[in-house]
């Protein structure tokens, strides 16, 4: 498995270059997801994206990023902690038709409303507390020109984006012009230096092939682009699926909901089932399981301020 997120500075010091390909932990994601093919690979290539750009945040919070429209998709959102905590989800209509070669535009923008957006959240924000959110219009027919157009017009940031997914992996590489920057002596760089820097760079990137992502390891990927180039290097940081559901906090709902609800369902269905309403795992109870979550404890209605799984 090459579960890492690889970062490199060119020897000028003014373009970024990252790479990652996933494997268990995106396997893990989709373990209870789902999804047709065409989406899988649109989260898939927003996953990846995430990652990387969680991987450049400054402080202790989560990046996510959305696509939102009134196609056949209706959401699809990824949050990618600044540890590389990685979680996905997408929200298909129950009758929508999602062709193979389906386009971001067709899919999630159809009456032109879609809309990208990009959420910064600090970790153990209180209630009321700000949040930086970036919303642009849909544009483009890939994630990755999506999320460039953000970068561009929201961000002000030369970014280029090259992403892959399907069902065992997804990956990604991206270069960004450091602004700014100096080189080793402290001196400014040059900017037709970093222009060519920029240049050369991204005419290299431009060479990928999806299947090249999805083949090589990161480290394979950079040798084979960047051989002939001096790059410095950074250690690798390892990339996890977490989805904060577990039974407990199940079982906490449940709890919430009081027993003449919980005996209501159990009379209708036998059982009570649950699943993640962001990852998809199912949660069973039986009727000895649904018993023991009042066992000590008084006669319940509904809590005010009842927690939902997450």
């Amino acid at each position: 498995m090459s579960d890492f997120l690889k970062k490199y500075l060119t020897a000028d010091h003014s373009t970024r270059i990252q790479t990652l390909r996933l494997e268990q932990a995106w396997q893990t994601g989709l373990a209870h997801q789902d999804l047709p093919p065409r989406i899988v690979s649109l989260l898939g290539e927003l996953a990846a994206a995430a990652v990387l750009l969680a991987g450049n945040i400054k402080f202790d919070g989560s990046v996510v990023l959305q696509l939102q429209g009134n196609g056949p998709v209706r959401l699809i959102m990824v949050e990618c902690t600044a540890a590389l905590e990685l979680r996905a989800t997408a929200h298909v209509g129950e009758s929508a038709v999602v062709p193979d070669a389906a386009t971001l535009q067709s899919l999630l923008n159809a009456d032109g409303q879609g809309r990208f957006t990009v959420l910064l959240d600090p970790a153990g924000r209180q209630e009321g507390a700000a949040t930086y959110q970036g919303i642009v219009p849909l544009e483009g027919e890939t994630v990755a020109a999506a999320l460039e157009y953000y970068m561009k017009h929201s961000e002000q940031l030369d970014t280029r984006l090259w992403l892959a997914a399907d069902d065992h992996r997804c990956a990604g590489l991206l270069l960004q012009r450091m602004p700014g920057q100096t080189a080793d002596d402290d001196a400014p760089i040059p900017s037709d230096r970093a222009e060519a820097t920029w240049t050369h760079c991204q005419a290299l990137a431009d060479t990928l092939k999806p299947a090249e992502l999805l083949e090589n390891t990161p480290d394979a990927l950079i040798h084979k682009l960047f051989w002939e180039d001096d790059l410095l290097a950074f250690p690798e940081q390892p990339v996890r699926w977490h989805c904060p559901c577990t039974r407990k906090r199940v079982a906490d709902m449940l709890r919430n909901l009081g027993r003449p609800e919980i005996d209501s369902i159990l009379a209708e269905q036998g059982h009570v089932h649950i699943a993640c309403n962001f990852c998809g795992k199912p949660y069973d109870f039986d009727a000895v399981d649904c018993a023991g979550l009042f066992l000590d404890t008084p006669e319940q209605q509904p809590a005010p301020g009842s927690d939902s799984i997450h």
